[in-house]
């Protein structure tokens, strides 16, 4: 039996105590936060969880195996850095943490501590991005020319974090998970918002060695999107992650160049449109996998798929869009 405790209650609380209570030999062992409505909560729908507002008790208490944080980015790197002192394995929200340089020290101390270090990227364990890797790693889609991302809804406006840190971070690990990478340039233009004194809107390019990603995220659209395209030598892939069953559409679609024999300099273009197909997918929880993995890796001693290296590399990146955007859209060097 593997004990865990879950400190934040708040927005995505919830659900991460709700996936972990379905796994068999874990037992939530605590569940902390300050707001005593959330520790109403959670005793009302599960008597067995002890509820606490004290740290302490999680740190003390020598059965808990480990903890998942969910809490404001900010609290992220202090939380951690306790944890692993008092020698519990750590799952972390997206993003790990606020700069890269924090990362990498809670990297270091979990390596020392001989404890798990994972981060809740959650969409990677979903069917959707598990199928879109296994057709990249086919060639199913030819060569991947570039990604284009658009993430946007209406909130939820966040005082200690900016929609890069909030949103791009599921571009950023999809396109680590997917394609091995990290980009070497990136910019990014915006706008910041006066009162909240966060950037709202991004518009982010980045150049990685084989693939260019165009991400748009923006905490101000009255339409909630989560769409990603592919653009392939051979196929081009739309993933719509707000879609219900047909997530994923596969286009036969593409151009070619020809040389024309007549004229050396110039090229034919032609234009290729066929089938469209939609794979089928099982209906599964992302979020399932993610806390089955955390466990997995905890019992066996194996490094976790979004380990805590992945995400120093997704941090470092969405430090060098909030640079750019901050120098006016000027590229940086990742």
């Amino acid at each position: 039996m593997t004990h865990v405790a879950v400190i934040g209650y708040g927005y995505w609380g919830p659900n991460i105590v709700r996936n972990f209570s379905n796994i068999p030999n874990i037992r939530i062992s605590w569940v902390c936060d300050l707001n005593p409505k959330a520790l109403s909560q959670v005793r009302n729908a599960y008597p067995a969880i002890q509820t606490t507002s004290r740290l302490d008790d999680v740190w003390n208490d020598a059965s808990t195996d480990a903890v998942v944080i969910v809490t404001p980015t900010a609290t992220h790197f202090p939380l951690t850095q306790q944890a692993l002192k008092h020698g519990k394995h750590v799952l972390l929200e997206k993003p790990m943490t606020q700069t890269s340089s924090d990362a990498k020290k809670l990297v270091y101390l979990a390596k020392r501590q001989k404890k798990m270090l994972m981060v809740d990227f959650t969409f990677m364990y979903t069917p959707a991005i598990q199928k879109i890797k296994s057709l990249i790693e086919k060639k199913a889609l030819g060569d991947i020319y570039y990604v284009d991302s658009v993430r946007t809804n209406l909130g939820i406006l966040q005082k200690d974090s900016n929609v890069i840190y909030d949103l791009a971070t599921h571009d950023f690990s999809i396109m680590d998970y997917l394609f091995e990478e990290t980009p070497t340039t990136i910019a990014a233009t915006g706008i910041t918002h006066r009162e909240l004194k966060q950037e709202t809107v991004a518009h982010i390019a980045a150049t990685y060695k084989n693939v260019f990603l165009h991400c748009h995220v923006s905490w101000l659209s009255p339409i909630k999107i989560r769409r990603m395209i592919f653009v392939g030598t051979k196929k081009m892939l739309t993933y719509d992650d707000i879609e219900p069953s047909e997530k994923i559409k596969i286009y036969d679609k593409g151009v070619s160049f020809v040389k024309d024999p007549k004229e050396s300099y110039q090229l034919r273009i032609g234009y290729r449109s066929g089938d469209v197909t939609v794979p089928h997918l099982p209906i599964e929880e992302g979020l399932s996998g993610m806390a089955n993995e955390f466990v997995r890796a905890i019992q066996r001693n194996k490094k976790p798929m979004t380990d805590g290296e992945m995400g120093v590399r997704v941090v470092r990146c969405l430090e060098k869009a909030t640079e750019s955007l901050r120098k006016n859209g000027k590229p940086v060097h990742v």
